[in-house]
Formats: C-alpha cells, sequence, structure tokens
C-alpha cells in the first residue's frame, strides 16, 4: 500500500497521507515515504507550491504509537523531527489541508507549513503530556510561534481541544472554510501563490527562514539541519 501519494496540477504538488483506516497516524514506512517525496519536490523547478493533505476523516491524528513501539531504533525516533525540518525548509511556500482530526504529531507536521488552513468542522489538539511523553519534532518552538507563548502553555499543559474558528482567533490557523467550499478555496489560495514569481517566493520564504533564531532550535533539539535549499537557479516563474 502506498502511504503517501502526490499529484501534481498547475505547479501545485499535493502529498496525501495515505492510511484514513487509522486516520493517517504516522509510522516510520509513512515518515520515509514523505521525506522522499519532499526531496523530489524541494529539487524541483516544476513546482511553485506544496499542500498536505490526508485521506478519509482526517488530516492526521498523530503519531501511531504501536507503529513506532519499544523495538524503533534512534534514526527511526529522530527521523520525525528530522522530517518537520524539511518540510520547513523547501523552497516552495507549503500549506497544510486539516480536515477532521489534526493531533500531537499531526500537528506538529503541519506546524512545519507554511501556511495552515482547514475546514469548519476540523479540531486541533497536542496529547503529549496526556501520553506521558514530551513534543521532540519541534512543537516547543513553533507552537509559541504561531500563538504566543501564554497560549502555547494552555495548549500543551492541558490538551485543550480546538475547533477551526477558535485555532483562527489565536493565531494557530491562517483561515478555516466551510467543508462545501473547502477545496474551491484551497485552490484560489495556491492559484494567488503560484500566479506570484516563483523566484521571488522562493527568495522571501528563505528570508523569513533566516530570520528565524536557529540557535534555539538547535539547543531544543540537539540535532542538525543536514538539508540545504536547492541552488537559487532553480527558482523560477510559472508562464
Amino acid at each position: 500500500m502506498t502511504l503517501v501519494l502526490r499529484s501534481d496540477r498547475a505547479g501545485v504538488a499535493t502529498l496525501m497521507l495515505n492510511r484514513p483506516e487509522k486516520l493517517n497516524a504516522l509510522t516510520p514506512a509513512m515518515v520515509a515515504e514523505l521525506r522522499t517525496h519532499l526531496q523530489g519536490i524541494a529539487g524541483s523547478d516544476t513546482v511553485g507550491c506544496l499542500v498536505l493533505r490526508g485521506a478519509g476523516r482526517s488530516f492526521c491524528a498523530g503519531l501511531d504509537i504501536g507503529g513506532v513501539g519499544q523495538e524503533s531504533t534512534p534514526a527511526e525516533r529522530r527521523a520525525g523531527a528530522e522530517l518537520v525540518d524539511l518540510l520547513e525548509s523547501i523552497p516552495q511556500p507549503s500549506i497544510a489541508a486539516i480536515h477532521g482530526y489534526c493531533f500531537t504529531g499531526g500537528l506538529e507536521l503541519a506546524l512545519g507549513c507554511d501556511l495552515l488552513v482547514a475546514t469548519d468542522s476540523a479540531t486541533l489538539c497536542d496529547t503529549h503530556a496526556r501520553l506521558g511523553l514530551v513534543p521532540v519534532w519541534g512543537m516547543s518552538v513553533r507552537l509559541p510561534e504561531r500563538v504566543g507563548k501564554a497560549r502555547a502553555k494552555r495548549m500543551l499543559l492541558t490538551s485543550e481541544r480546538l475547533d477551526a474558528r477558535t485555532a483562527v482567533n489565536v493565531g494557530l490557523l491562517d483561515s478555516c472554510w466551510p467543508e462545501t467550499d473547502f477545496d474551491a478555496e484551497l485552490d484560489r489560495l495556491t492559484e494567488a501563490i503560484c500566479a506570484n514569481s516563483w523566484g521571488s517566493n522562493r527568495h522571501i520564504k528563505r528570508l523569513l527562514h533566516l530570520t528565524a533564531d536557529e540557535r534555539t532550535l538547535r539547543l531544543a533539539f540537539e540535532r542538525t539541519r543536514p538539508w540545504g535549499l536547492p541552488d537559487d537557479g532553480a527558482a523560477r516563474r510559472r508562464g
């Protein structure tokens, strides 16, 4: 079974998490497939925007704890953090298109995207503390950047669930739309991004990325970033 599906249209690459029977809970194999796709997209000059979605009833219910288990290797345990770093660092603008549940590891994955949008029936939550776990994929940095430290503390320490409209109000989501309008609104958003200079979009994203305090990220996660941005000559404008 293919765990991550890719489709391309009009300069937009869509990656679909494809474990609908498990609400797209992440496994090591799924993380590996996502990484391969992202590496290919990062080096492509025919992709101007990336959309990350989930098949079935939810975006992603988090990490499949049973699918990781105590037998996982250190490399597998680090793979999720490195995946979110890679998602954040690809040169193309990226959008997390959320519906249903976006929980814990799924929320960490979404936070690696530049824009987060959702259906108005989506629910977002972090349950690390409820499960006796600690977020190690970057949420301790990326969530406060989105919603502020005080709200991030509340989310992380209480495992509160946010409906989509509340998530917009606190800055976690950029937009939410009715399910009946969601695909059309998402298309309008990707079309607006791809109508701009792809080279400018890449440079703008790189400039914004470089303004982040990466020393904080390194201290928080104790890891290096093994991927760089593609050569600037790869940036192009569609047309």
